[in-house]
């Protein structure tokens, strides 16, 4: 089954628009628009979003993303004083700030969100920052680098179950990704650090499970999980939509692991009411 775009119902059009025209007009992506998400109604709707640096075009092809893959554009350099501003002229208490992957790069992106926290920090000094970043072929200096810069939150996502990562990740590895998350925990015990996984995807309850407690054991704190909504007819197709009931026994197996906030269901996507982990706790 094909994801169908969600309705303006309750969304206020208006707004929705202006802040289409706001992002256009400061030459800034968002993961909301690139990845097609399903939520990006609500949240422009009421002038929020998940600013993706770095371009739109990524270097890696996951058969489940619909961000462009194949060269990217030069780096922009004067992409974080664009978005320290656009944070500032939104009134953000909290952002979330992703990428795409650019394995192209000597440093793979990580100076850009070092530079996007460090922007934020000059004009926006309340505003709490999340980085959702890629895996940096598991450079430890590089995710040292942006620890160091102080986000509240470090996610990263372990998007699928160990077995289907050959499938859906080829670029990516599930014990790299493990490890990129247990290191940047080590580095700060304080800081919160985050992960998602979509369902639905072939894998098995099982492998929900274990997945959850090994991103519990390097040291995950927050946990998303949603439903995986093919985004077209050349994506990997839908195996199986969870039920409610589902997506609530998950929760609970997580929360008895010992995660401080987990969110699960149909519309659950990593980023989306991101501030609500820190405040749920």
């Amino acid at each position: 089954m094909i994801f169908k775009r969600m309705e303006f119902n309750k969304i206020d059009r208006a707004r929705y628009a202006s802040m289409v025209d706001f992002l256009n007009e400061n030459h800034l992506n968002t993961v909301c628009i690139e990845a097609n998400c399903p939520n990006r109604y609500g949240c422009f709707s009421k002038g929020n979003a998940t600013f993706m640096i770095l371009g739109n075009i990524c270097t890696r092809n996951c058969s489940y993303c619909n961000v462009v893959s194949g060269k990217p554009k030069e780096i922009d350099y004067d992409e974080p004083k664009r978005i320290a501003k656009a944070v500032k002229m939104l009134e953000l208490d909290y952002v979330v700030i992703t990428s795409v992957s650019r394995d192209d790069l000597k440093d793979f992106g990580a100076n850009a969100f070092v530079d996007c926290v460090n922007e934020i920090r000059k004009i926006s000094p309340n505003t709490k920052v999340e980085v959702l970043v890629p895996d940096f072929c598991k450079n430890l200096d590089l995710i040292k680098a942006v620890v160091k810069s102080g986000p509240v939150v470090f996610n990263h996502n372990i998007e699928v179950v160990k077995r289907l990562f050959p499938i859906l990740r080829k670029a990516g590895f599930y014990d790299t990704s493990l490890e990129v998350l247990r290191f940047a925990k080590s580095l700060d015990r304080k800081m919160y650090v985050k992960s998602g996984l979509m369902v639905g995807l072939g894998e098995s309850i099982t492998e929900v499970f274990e997945t959850i407690k090994d991103l519990k054991y390097v040291g995950c704190d927050f946990l998303s999980v949603g439903q995986y909504l093919s985004p077209s007819e050349k994506h990997a197709r839908v195996i199986k939509f969870y039920s409610d009931k589902e997506f609530e026994d998950i929760k609970i197996f997580a929360l008895n692991q010992g995660f401080l906030h987990v969110k699960c269901g149909r519309y659950v996507r990593s980023s989306f009411m991101a501030e609500s982990y820190i405040k749920g706790i």
